[in-house]
């Protein structure tokens, strides 16, 4: 054998290799994370772009707070427009719109590349960032801001974009999950397992941007723009939160062979005169028998469906300081290589610039919780009301609730699950429950999904 085949291709000392000047934005629990990965993995790192990772500064809000080994107080500063004006690479996890919108856009102007996790920004005023990145030439990368250490925004945006994606559909917040994962296990109400959350570290002190869909409707957004190639915004995701998930609905679900959770819905419906697309959140029924039902705790899984590559499922922790720094190392890698390589990354897709089709004309199957008077004739009529907005039923269920008493009539529970039909039929439909004494509340309403 020849001394050259023989012979591993020589290794450089990585402190010869030319060095990325980085900055980071917040020092968090995630900040923290990716400062240690930097720190312990930097050798490694090196190697991999072919350059080294020289972090410059880390802007924080409180620079006397002290933040642990691996965030040195020397690097700190509360000036974070000053740092980015330096840097080739910034990682932003501070969150929130601004000041993070403008210090990226600063950080671009001045020719800095840019990692973010930050949804809630991407799917507000994502235009803005990705036509920034283009004017000035440097990437933007952002895997970490859907479904934390789950590899999705790449497969999605790179690996599929040979294919034709047809629908993405997925639980994407953890702390939802943990919800109704606790309230199906345990028995508990809504607001007890909330509180179990918070003090297992799941759920924020203020748990709004979650418990009401806000968290998964960005992540909706973002990835309904890269499947479809078509800028969606967050304001045309149709939302809704589990707050209203009562035990009630639990049980009935796992009578009907079911459970609930809260799905991130994107797809491409085709339509005669061509294609329109859907993104949505909301809580749903789904059968036990499908792989979602399963997924426990904190835990995020996503389906994605497309036309050569068939059914593909994502699954793995979707939040936390550790999972999600793993994601934003992973940009933070392909972000450095360009820079020492030469090149740029992928860039935003939006040929297509599908249409948004309004919820209202989309058809779904539904659950519908309603206590009524109990009296002869009542299933009847709410039959016919359903039927006569073109809704056919599936199944009922009956609970005498009381039987009443000195004269006056009981009430009952009844449970309803309908075949697919227009979202506007059923709206109508609890419109004309609303007005009736027969129908003494409308309970619940929830899709059901998976079928």
């Amino acid at each position: 054998m020849s001394q050259t085949a023989s012979q591993s291709p020589a290794v450089p000392d990585p402190s010869t290799l030319p060095a990325l000047r980085v900055a980071v934005l917040g020092a968090g629990t995630v900040g923290a994370e990716v400062l240690r990965l930097i720190a312990q993995q930097g050798d490694d790192l090196a190697h991999r772009i072919g350059g080294r990772l020289e972090v410059i500064g880390i802007s924080v809000r409180d620079r006397s707070k002290d933040r642990g080994e691996h965030v040195p107080a020397a690097l700190l500063t509360d000036d974070p427009s000053a740092l980015v004006r330096e840097a080739d690479l910034v990682i932003e996890v501070m969150g929130g719109i601004e000041p993070a919108r403008s210090l990226l856009l600063e950080a671009m102007a001045h020719g800095a590349s840019v990692v973010t996790a930050n949804k809630a920004l991407l799917a507000q005023d994502g235009a803005a960032l990705y036509e920034a990145a283009d004017d000035h030439g440097v990437d933007l990368y952002f895997e970490a801001a859907v479904a934390g250490a789950i590899p999705l925004v790449r497969p999605v945006r790179e690996s599929l974009a040979g294919d034709r994606i047809q629908r993405v559909l997925g639980i994407v917040n953890g702390t939802t999950n943990y919800i109704l994962d606790a309230m199906t296990r345990t028995g508990l109400g809504f607001q007890e397992a909330l509180t179990s959350a918070q003090e297992l570290g799941y759920a924020e002190a203020d748990p709004t941007a979650d418990i009401e869909g806000h968290d998964a409707a960005a992540k909706a957004s973002i990835l309904a723009s890269l499947a479809f190639h078509s800028r969606v915004r967050l304001a045309d995701v149709h939302c809704e939160g589990i707050t209203d998930v009562s035990a009630q609905d639990i049980a009935a679900a796992a009578r009907m062979g079911r459970t609930i959770k809260l799905l991130s819905i994107v797809e491409r419906i085709e339509e005669e005169n061509g294609e329109r697309i859907s993104a949505r959140v909301y809580p749903a029924l789904i059968p036990h028998t499908h792989p979602l039902a399963s997924v426990s705790e904190a835990y995020n899984a996503v389906f994605i469906e497309a036309d050569a590559a068939g059914s593909l499922m994502f699954y793995g922790q979707g939040a936390g300081g550790a999972p999600t720094a793993s994601a934003i190392m992973g940009d933070v890698v392909s972000a450095a290589r360009a820079r020492v390589r030469g090149g740029v990354g992928p860039r935003e897709s939006r040929y297509a610039e599908l249409e948004l089709i309004p919820l209202e004309e989309l058809r779904s199957a539904f659950y519908v919780s309603l206590t009524v008077q109990d009296r002869p004739g009542v299933l009847a009529e709410i039959a016919g009301t359903l039927s006569g907005h073109g809704i056919s039923i599936s199944t009922i269920h009956q609970e005498l609730i009381d039987s009443g008493a000195d004269g006056q009539e009981g009430r009952a529970h009844i449970g309803i699950a309908t075949h697919r039909a227009l979202e506007s039929a059923m709206t109508a439909s609890l419109d004309m429950f609303s007005s009736t004494a027969t129908v003494l509340s409308i309970d619940s309403v929830l899709r059901i999904e998976g079928e």
